[in-house]
């Protein structure tokens, strides 16, 4: 069986660092006489820009068969967070592949996927269009998301206007019930209520006994124990361990004691 998600030693660089004084503003002329008069200073520029660039992920490589729960543990600064933008094509690897074979609904921070001057209902809409379904395909999920996201009286109020927890039912809502074939989501069920994410564990449990797949980040490991089968462990952008998750677990947990 072919797997719905490979990803082949992917990396990816940022640039941290900024534009030093007022060097930026000088015209060709004035650059190029002085990069004659002082062509030490050039080599000197590149290696404080090397310095400046960061490996937010370096040589990732794993398969997500069609079906899985997978989590995605790991401390803050370790790529978590970057690893599901490149999955959800919010940016692009330096190097590396990635091949994802269906349709993607992703539910990253909050204030990401929807237009804040549109309404809910349109929103709705709007996210139903970008995962390429048609209006009617909507419509029969319609009732159903409102119901689950509970913000029927505020459903025509433009979604700037929402609170954060409004905003992730509905948006945990939208992603869940458009029937993507890949459902990622992040750290945002940590701004709802207890019983909003036992309603949102039960819905993911839902989509992953329909055949679909589900990448899961999270702090909480008894979230990342009760519903993911297979954890991957990232450790300043690469990967640590990657296995069944009670061992990943204990494999992380290890790792929090001996950073404390």
């Amino acid at each position: 069986m072919r797997p719905i998600i490979r990803v082949d030693n992917i990396s990816k660089q940022y640039h941290i660092g900024a534009a030093r004084g007022a060097a930026r503003y000088m015209t060709l002329r004035e650059s190029m006489a002085k990069a004659v008069r002082h062509p030490l200073d050039r080599l000197r520029r590149i290696a404080r820009h090397q310095e400046d660039m960061i490996w937010a992920l370096k040589g990732v490589s794993f398969e997500v068969m069609q079906g899985e729960v997978v989590g995605i543990i790991g401390s803050n600064g370790s790529g978590k967070s970057t690893l599901l933008k490149v999955l959800s094509r919010i940016t692009k690897p330096s190097t590396g592949r990635v091949e994802l074979y269906g349709r993607v609904a992703s539910l990253l921070e909050v204030g990401t996927g929807f237009h804040p001057d549109l309404t809910g209902r349109e929103n709705v809409y709007l996210n139903g269009a970008i995962l390429g379904m048609k209006r009617r395909e909507i419509e029969r999920k319609f009732d159903e998301i409102v119901a689950f996201a509970d913000i029927d009286q505020f459903l025509d109020t433009p979604v700037k206007h929402y609170s954060s927890g409004m905003y992730v039912r509905l948006a945990f809502a939208v992603a869940a019930h458009l029937d993507p074939d890949i459902l990622i989501v992040d750290e945002v069920l940590a701004v709802g209520d207890m019983n909003f994410q036992k309603k949102c564990l039960g819905k993911m449990n839902d989509v992953t006994r329909s055949g679909r797949t589900v990448l899961f980040v999270s702090h909480a490991m008894s979230m990342v124990a009760q519903l993911c089968e297979r954890v991957i462990l990232l450790e300043r952008g690469r990967i640590n361990t990657a296995g069944p998750a009670d061992e990943v677990i204990a494999r992380y947990n290890e790792l929090c004691l001996a950073a404390s």
